[in-house]
Parts: C-alpha cells; sequence; structure tokens
C-alpha cells in the first residue's frame, strides 16, 4: 500500500476506545440557543398575541355582532356590513379621506424628493438641515402640533397675521367648510422628513458614473433627473408611496384635534378614522365601529395589492 493509502486508512480510523460521534453535543447546544432566542423573544411574542393577534380576532367577532361595551355581544351577522351601504356620513367620510390621501401624498412625496435632490448636491451644513427636516415627521403626528395648527389657521391665527401686513384679510381657515380639509393636508405635506432621508439613501446609492457619462453627452440637468434619477430611484419611490397611503388613511390624530372630535365644520375634516372613533366610543357601537375597521384593513390592503400590481409596469431594478 502506498504512502498515501496509508495516510488515508489512518484519517479514517478513530482512536481505540473511543465511542463514534452521534451528533449529541451538537444537538444539545442546538437546545440551548433556540432556548436563548425564544427567551430574547418573550416580550415580542406576548406584544403580538396580545396586543396585536388578539385584539384583532376579538374585533373581527365584534363586527358581526351588536356590541353597546356595556351588554354582552348579541350575534346580528351581516348586518353591521350591510348598514355601510346606506350610511351617507361614512360615505362622506370615505370621499373626505379619500381627498386627503390623494392629495396630501403626492405633494408629500413631490417636495421629499425635491429636497433630497438639493441636499444631495452637497450643501454646506447638511447634516443640520437634514435633522431639521425630519423633525416635521417626528412631531407632526402629536397632538402639541395639532393645536399649534389650530392656532395658526384660526381667525386670530399667525397666516391671518401675516396676511393683514400685506393688506388682505384673512378668516377662519379651520372653521370654513371650504378649506378646513386644506389645512390638514397642508400639516401632512409639512411631514416630509421621513420619506426625504429615505429619498436621500436612495440617491447616494446612484452611481455617480452614470451622471459623468450623461454630463460628457451634453445631457442637461433635467434630462439627466429625468433619465437617470428617476428611473434609479423608483424602488425607493415604491417604497415611501406604499408606506405613506397606508399612514394617510389611518390618519386620527389631526382631525381629532383641529375639528374638536366633531369631524366639523359640517363634517369637511371628518376623517374614515374619526367616524369609526365616533360610532364605537361616541354612540357606543362598538360592533358597527369593528365592522368599519375590518372594511379600513380592505382598502387599505385594495391599494397596497394595487400598487404592487402597478409596481412591474414603473418601478425599475438593477436586475
Amino acid at each position: 500500500m502506498s504512502a498515501l493509502g496509508e495516510l488515508g486508512t489512518l484519517r479514517g480510523k478513530k482512536p481505540a476506545g473511543q465511542k463514534p460521534d452521534r451528533g449529541g453535543g451538537a444537538g444539545k447546544a442546538g437546545k440551548k440557543d433556540n432556548l436563548a432566542a425564544y427567551l430574547f423573544l418573550t416580550p415580542w411574542l406576548l406584544g403580538l398575541f396580545l396586543i396585536t393577534i388578539g385584539p384583532m380576532l376579538a374585533s373581527l367577532y365584534l363586527s358581526f355582532t351588536d356590541y353597546n361595551l356595556i351588554q354582552a355581544p348579541k350575534w346580528i351577522g351581516l348586518e353591521n356590513f350591510t348598514r355601510m351601504l346606506s350610511d351617507e356620513r361614512l360615505h362622506n367620510s370615505l370621499r373626505v379621506t379619500f381627498t386627503y390621501v390623494f392629495v396630501s401624498v403626492p405633494l408629500q412625496l413631490s417636495i421629499a424628493l425635491l429636497l433630497a435632490v438639493v441636499l444631495d448636491r452637497g450643501v454646506r451644513g447638511m447634516a443640520f438641515y437634514r435633522s431639521v427636516f425630519y423633525l416635521p415627521s417626528l412631531l407632526g403626528s402629536s397632538v402639541a402640533i395639532a393645536v399649534l395648527w389650530r392656532q395658526v389657521f384660526g381667525t386670530e391665527g399667525l397666516l391671518n397675521q401675516v396676511l393683514a401686513l400685506v393688506g388682505i384679510d384673512g378668516k377662519g381657515w379651520i372653521s370654513d367648510p371650504s378649506t378646513a380639509l386644506g389645512t390638514l393636508v397642508v400639516l401632512n405635506v409639512w411631514t416630509f422628513g421621513s420619506p426625504m432621508v429615505i429619498f436621500l439613501a436612495g440617491l447616494r446609492q446612484i452611481p455617480t458614473m452614470y451622471y459623468e457619462a450623461a454630463s460628457v453627452d451634453g445631457a442637461g440637468v433635467l434630462r439627466r433627473f429625468f433619465s437617470i434619477t428617476l428611473p434609479l430611484l423608483t424602488p425607493i419611490i415604491f417604497f415611501n408611496l406604499v408606506l405613506q397611503i397606508i399612514h394617510a388613511f389611518q390618519s386620527f390624530t389631526q382631525a381629532f384635534v383641529v375639528s374638536g372630535g366633531s369631524g366639523g365644520p359640517s363634517d369637511s375634516t371628518m376623517f374614515f378614522t374619526l367616524y369609526l372613533y365616533d360610532r364605537g366610543f361616541g354612540n357606543f357601537d362598538m360592533g358597527y365601529a369593528s365592522a368599519m375597521a375590518w372594511f379600513l384593513l380592505v382598502i387599505i390592503g385594495v391599494f397596497t395589492a394595487a400598487n404592487f400590481f402597478a409596481s412591474k409596469y414603473w418601478v425599475f431594478y438593477d436586475d
């Protein structure tokens, strides 16, 4: 037998008296690792089942019942869902919500993208500006900002004081049905910081060689933006679009504080979520409110699915 053959034979043998390795040690170590992982995941799992899945299943059951928060739920089947077909106030809340979403989200994303492009050009003190522009996203949905917004757009508010300086008589922008919703749209547009930071991160990932090649070919600023920046940024635009649409459909605090919880004037700021709150906690019709909540879930799901379906026609990836 050759030397290499003897070496292979020796490597295949085990010392005398040694038991074959059945993987028991590795199995015990794996079980300990799994136990540790589940231990660290316990707070999240408790939150998932007790705060998310549990209430969702409870609201699904309540949506088929007549429940006033005091007496026991009474099963009524699909009656809550059929009531929505004849609920004019619910139809108005849908119109208000759709208007708010379709107007505020495109404006917000457009301003966010514009500022991201400006900051990406290397503005001095960019870290400061980025922090300042991001701050409204942290505060925009808070009660304090909603109260401030009510003061700014009130009859004696800051906006009318500024208009008075140039000889323009202002009005109660929040108390006028034709402009009340517009003030909430402006508030949502003002919270452009979060999508702006995401756009800025996406812009930093675009290779500069594309812009250099386009400049050599004589492409101007607008041509480079529409031919290079926008196509390569479409995955980020799609991501921000889906998130902001979902967020806009769930808006509640701004309308509640600005309108005093009434959705006024003349239901012009009656968001779907605000009407849901009014039915559930104002009229103690929790069964109907639960059905409305699931209807809102379906609406958001349909819009999200539509965005994903349409994305294959306008979102471009590197591959």
